[in-house]
């Protein structure tokens, strides 16, 4: 039970970090590009969209097998895979899901709360993508990360 809680781990800590590993190297190149009210608008509309069960289950059911292969990597201590398994569980939770609670949803939220075509959106947007994108860097890091510290662990078993 143990190996098969740890590779849907991976297999989720690497989906999500693809996801934000594309946020990261073209989508938010391409909404920066366009002129801020389209940015904007692209934007609130990604924000919304992306609140959906597939996408939200992989990446809140991620952070939940997570923390359980952690408690069950302390249950079992073993000197190579319990580390890993540890480290994997804190950069998902921490690194990935923490830093998107904390930072990228607020930033999220402010851009929601604005009009896409007014001057406060127009003159938050160049703010909002050097910021968001920063940290969405982060998670994706703290995600792909986690997988591989997941596989590791795998391959040790």
């Amino acid at each position: 039970m143990t190996t098969a809680l740890v590779l849907v781990g991976v297999i989720g800590a690497g989906t999500i970090g693809g996801v934000f590993f594309a946020f990261s190297t073209f989508v938010m190149r391409a909404l920066a590009q366009l002129p801020p009210a389209h940015g904007v608008a692209a934007m609130q509309r990604i924000n919304v969209v992306v609140l959906n069960p597939l996408f939200l289950g992989t990446f809140m059911g991620t952070a939940v097998v997570q923390g359980l292969a952690a408690v069950l990597a302390v249950a079992g201590w073993s000197p190579v895979r319990s580390p890993l398994l540890l480290a994997a569980a804190a950069l998902y939770i921490v690194g990935t899901f923490g830093v998107t609670m904390a930072l990228n949803v607020p930033r999220n939220d402010r851009l929601q709360s604005l009009p896409a075509d007014g001057d406060a959106a127009r003159t938050y947007w160049p703010v909002y993508v050097r910021e968001w994108t920063f940290w969405n860097h982060v998670r994706t890091v703290a995600a792909l990360a986690s997988a591989v510290c997941g596989g590791l662990a795998l391959m040790a078993w």
